[in-house]
């Protein structure tokens, strides 16, 4: 059982926030340990299991990003410690990127730098925006998706740098 199967939502690339939240809710619930306390050793087991996956299935799908990867996944798009091949374009702007990084000397190339950085997120998401805000199931093309993964992998590389500025 999937994520969106276990909390009876339609696969989505952006789920809606208050209907996850409304599910976790009622999902940890349903499945807390402290409810079984009486119940057999395997269906305590069994309520274990699915409070853990009611956990993880939350933390996935409220991360904008990890809901894309593992959309992506489902759809057999992408594959654990895949290594995507960035256009050379894109991974020489990175490796410049990268050395301005190294040679920033004060709080405001550090500003600029982040600021670069944001945008060139905003460029890289600006194309896949409506396909990722409107995805439906059997409707959005694996060449639609194939576009997300592309945003997926630059915008990782991306966050990498980011995060090397901190």
């Amino acid at each position: 059982m999937n994520y969106f199967e276990l909390y009876q939502l339609p696969v989505s690339l952006r789920p809606d926030p208050a209907q996850l939240r409304a599910r976790f809710y009622e999902l940890s619930r349903l499945y807390h340990p402290d409810f079984y306390g009486q119940a057999t050793e395997e269906e305590q087991a069994e309520a274990l299991e699915k409070a853990s996956q009611v956990n993880l299935a939350f933390k996935v799908l409220q991360n904008p990003e990890a809901t894309i990867k593992y959309v992506l996944q489902l759809k057999g798009l992408l594959e654990e410690e895949e290594k995507y091949q960035l256009s050379p374009d894109f991974l020489m702007e990175m490796m410049e990127l990268n050395e301005q990084a190294m040679d920033i000397s004060d709080e405001a190339d550090k500003d600029r730098l982040t600021q670069t950085i944001q945008q060139f997120q905003t460029e890289i998401y600006e194309p896949v925006a409506k396909i990722v805000a409107d995805y439906q199931e059997g409707v959005t093309t694996p060449e639609e998706l194939l576009q997300v993964k592309e945003y997926y992998f630059r915008k990782k590389y991306l966050d990498r740098v980011l995060a090397g500025l901190t």
